[in-house]
């Protein structure tokens, strides 16, 4: 057993017995893995699932429980609360919240279908009140469902889609409602046949000498079982912002964030089987970072600076967006500058560092060390616009432009050293939306599909984040790995890659 490794795949040869026979083998059991288990099941597939922890939901158990959906004209939800949402622009903002890298065919794809992937979602028994909370919220704490999740309404975004809250919020009360999605979707996928193995760790794949994938090698009980998969693997084991070694080499800064967003077993095994057989990865060097900085909402009508005492960011954007600018500030230090009127303390960091308070702002910049003037300029030209509701060099909505005048006035702390900043990976596999993995010539490696963080999906910028981005990519694209390898007929599975794919009906 101590033979096994991620990094190298076993070969079909050296395989004495198959212990285990199955049409599709999934390894993982988050939001990626339960719903490629059950649209495999659902069309017509033997499905086993291997899980390492002794329950499923893996990281996405440990979320918020918000999917980010909307096009179509709008979810029965949005429309309810009064809300439009065109496809056109639902699809622009996804390209634009994918960066430099997003990829057209999947974001059309998803913003396609998903009002239909919400109607999915709720035949599988997942819940939803169906009501709007107004606001700007990290996550919901009420059972309310639709929130405005991203930087929607935020330049540059706003000027280029027409702005709609998407985030669509599993109805819980308090934080993470995570567990109730996963709970009704590993359910869901165990009623519909899906034999789960808890406690099961996936060593390494099973390729033929064409380089097909043929299984998985998991250690169960103690020993090495090797488990035949005639339909397909399909990779759902997470990111690898759990594995120090793997963030030191590709996405260094993102170990500035103290915080690890993981359910533990984000350790990039499922990325490193996908590289084993010559699997191309996308985007490795991206990460979510987020800035708890509110609620209160108060505290987005404050600036933020830099140790220059310059602004550097329009506040009214996503948590997520900011961290990102701050970390990339010099020293990464950054203050939120705040008046009497707009002060409060985070709800999510209620103990965070003032650093600085005076009655005047010269007093603040002077407590702070910055260079003189600066801090007290800034404040004056922001104070002077802001009274005519204009925000000419970073755009802030006017709803949160007011000036910083009431004393006594305070900088509160938001450097990584003084706050935690929150971390996931975004880089994975590459692959179609068909969950396909694909190699360096961008052809698909026989047998193999990923789908969730393992793969680079549709969130892959950091810079670009909405809370549910990746509970949607998981969900979505997680269903059609599964119904593209339940598909592959078995005895040609072997000898050539699927083609022809269709997005699952719902």
């Amino acid at each position: 057993m101590s033979d096994y490794s991620p990094a190298r795949p076993c070969r079909l040869a050296d395989v004495p017995h198959w212990d285990i026979e199955t049409d599709v083998a999934v390894v993982g059991f988050g939001a990626a893995g339960s719903c490629a288990a059950i649209e495999a099941r659902q069309a017509g597939a033997e499905v086993d699932v291997f899980e390492i922890a002794a329950k499923g939901g893996g990281s996405a158990s440990w979320s918020g429980g918000e999917v980010y959906v909307g096009g179509s004209g709008g979810t029965s939800v949005q429309l309810e609360a009064g809300f439009t949402d065109a496809t056109d622009d639902f699809e622009r903002y996804l390209l634009m919240a994918g960066g430099p890298a997003a990829d057209a065919e999947r974001v059309a794809l998803y913003a396609k279908h998903g009002v239909e992937h919400f109607e999915w979602l709720k035949a599988q028994g997942v819940p939803f009140k169906g009501t709007y909370l107004p606001g700007k919220w990290i996550e919901p704490t009420t059972d309310d469902t639709l929130l405005w999740s991203g930087s929607e309404q935020a330049w540059p975004f706003c000027r280029h889609a027409a702005p709609a809250p998407r985030g669509h919020t599993v109805q819980y009360t308090g934080w993470g409602g995570g567990k109730v999605l996963m709970e009704r979707l590993c359910g869901r996928a165990e009623a519909l046949g899906a034999r789960v193995h808890y406690g099961a760790r996936t060593l390494c794949l099973i390729v033929d000498d064409s380089g097909a994938v043929r299984g998985v090698v998991v250690r169960l009980d103690g020993k090495a079982w090797c488990v035949s998969a005639r339909r397909g693997v399909i990779l759902c084991a997470g990111g690898f912002i759990a594995n120090q070694e793997m963030v030191k080499r590709f996405a260094p800064q993102a170990l500035d964030c103290k915080q690890q967003v993981t359910g533990g077993n984000d350790n990039g095994s499922g990325i490193r089987m996908g590289i084993s057989v010559g699997a191309a990865t996308l985007n490795m060097q991206e990460f979510f970072a987020t800035l708890p900085f509110f609620p209160p909402a108060s505290l987005v009508k404050g600036i933020f600076i830099n140790s220059r005492g310059q602004r550097f960011i329009n506040e009214d954007a996503y948590h997520g967006r900011v961290a990102h600018y701050v970390l990339r500030q010099p020293q990464g230090r950054a203050w939120l500058l705040v008046d009497n009127a707009i002060f409060g303390r985070p709800v999510i960091e209620p103990d965070i560092a003032i650093a600085a308070v005076g009655e005047s702002w010269e007093e603040v910049e002077q407590e702070l060390g910055l260079p003189e003037g600066a801090l007290q300029h800034c404040v004056e030209e922001f104070n002077r616009y802001a009274a005519k509701g204009e925000d000419p060099y970073f755009h802030k909505g006017a709803e949160w432009l007011r000036p910083l005048s009431e004393p006594p006035f305070a900088a509160i702390a938001y450097s990584p050293e003084d706050t935690n900043f929150h971390a996931f990976t975004l880089g994975g596999l590459a692959t179609l939306p068909s969950g396909e993995v694909l190699d360096a010539d961008g052809e698909p490696i026989v047998g193999l599909y990923a789908a969730g963080r393992t793969a680079c999906g549709l969130p892959r910028w950091g810079e670009g984040y909405s809370s549910g981005l990746s509970l949607g990519d998981s969900t979505f694209f997680g269903r059609h790995a599964g119904r593209t390898s339940a598909q592959r007929n078995s005895a040609q599975a072997i000898e050539a890659p699927t083609s022809g794919w269709q997005p699952a009906s719902g």
